[in-house]
């Protein structure tokens, strides 16, 4: 059975990698989707002044508003999945789990951002393109 992780941030980039995932559904019999959110760690002395659980339910209230469109397309496509939220670097959390979960493929949008944008602000999928052991579909 193929695994295929598939990185949801909220973004149209996201659902095009979405919904190119559910087009290639008839040829992937068995497969197991995943979806993951990573959320941004909030800086430590956040909580200071915020519990450990409102930190929490923050993190899992953006998490739900991003993956919201994700969801409602596998739903309508009657695909099975699996939705993960994770807090942390985006890139190095999403190849983390790939590599303890054996996914087979990840699969990600990208705003395709060049030139100085690209530099300055880096990217995410390419990121992770550099730290991860399996193959990474980049959709455009």
């Amino acid at each position: 059975m193929k695994k295929i992780l598939i990185a949801v941030d909220g973004s149209e980039c996201a659902l095009r990698a979405v919904k190119y995932v559910i087009g290639l559904l008839p040829n992937l019999a068995n497969a197991e989707l995943h979806l993951i959110n990573v959320q941004p760690a909030l800086p430590a002395d956040v909580s200071r002044f915020v519990s450990a659980e409102d930190i929490k339910k923050f993190h899992q209230d953006e998490a739900a508003k991003e993956l919201k469109t994700a969801q409602e397309a596998l739903d309508a496509a009657g695909a099975k999945y699996a939705t993960h939220i994770v807090v942390g670097d985006p890139a190095q959390s999403i190849t983390r789990f790939a590599e303890e979960n054996g996914v087979d493929q990840i699969v990600m949008g990208t705003h395709g951002r060049t030139g100085l944008a690209g530099v300055v602000m880096g990217s995410v999928a390419t990121k992770t393109l550099h730290l991860s052991k399996v193959p990474v579909l980049v959709v455009r």
